[in-house]
């Protein structure tokens, strides 16, 4: 089984919640390089820009930040081929009210967040993980791990599912996806939770967590018992 879990929470509560899984941290500050080949801001290069041909960018996140559009500020070329994975994000406290992502770097068509995301930003992470061969091979060491153990990939973020838009999408949790056969197909319709379905999802991952925890304890527990009566 493959889990989530945020990379700035302390090691020792990760490892308490799921005592016998390996953790990867899949982030660009990974310590293993096969960790930081999975961070949408690793600059495989060469990745196609969606509805712009022949034009590339140098990782998943400068396509993203890089078709971003501001009421003062368009479509920025630059950050299509800023390749040192720093100051790659394009914020609204720098550049002003955002006005949505360009359809294509050279398209004046707007798409909002929820539609950005699923034309973009998944189906450019999605040609990353289909046709990096570095890449696919993780992919590829991860899943089968995944079917003797458990796995916890770390990420900042870790909302895992993709329709709900008051959050920042998991790329943790679309390698998941990914590997469990379930990342969404662009030919499918999804439209964006509700914010009342977005807060029940919430609880419910919560109510997940502490039974978790609580059945780790245990476990725990039950161990130091039976060292006990030895």
């Amino acid at each position: 089984m493959i889990y989530i879990a945020n990379k700035k929470r302390k090691l020792e509560s990760i490892k308490a919640e799921f005592p016998n899984a390996i953790i990867l941290d899949i982030t660009s500050t990974s310590p293993l390089h096969s960790g930081q080949i999975l961070s949408p801001f690793y600059p495989h290069g060469n990745i196609p820009i969606p509805f712009t041909d022949g034009l590339t960018a140098t990782c998943v996140e400068s396509v993203w930040q890089g078709l971003k559009v501001f009421k003062h500020h368009g479509v920025d070329f630059r950050t299509f081929r800023n390749d040192t994975q720093k100051d790659v994000k394009r914020t609204i406290r720098k550049y002003g009210k955002m006005l949505g992502h360009a359809k294509g770097a050279r398209s004046k068509e707007l798409l909002n967040y929820f539609d950005a995301r699923m034309q973009i930003y998944l189906p450019t992470y999605k040609w990353v993980l289909d046709n990096i061969p570095e890449v696919r091979h993780v992919i590829s060491r991860i899943k089968e791990q995944s079917n003797k153990s458990d796995i916890v990939l770390l990420d900042y973020n870790t909302n895992t599912e993709f329709r709900d838009i008051t959050k920042p999408i998991s790329h943790a949790g679309l390698v998941k996806l990914y590997i469990e056969g379930n990342y969404p197909n662009n030919n499918d319709i999804f439209i964006p939770l509700t914010k009342e379905e977005s807060k029940k999802r919430e609880k419910e991952l919560a109510s997940e967590r502490r039974k978790r925890q609580k059945e780790a304890k245990k476990s725990q527990l039950n161990l130091f018992q039976e060292d006990k009566n030895d």
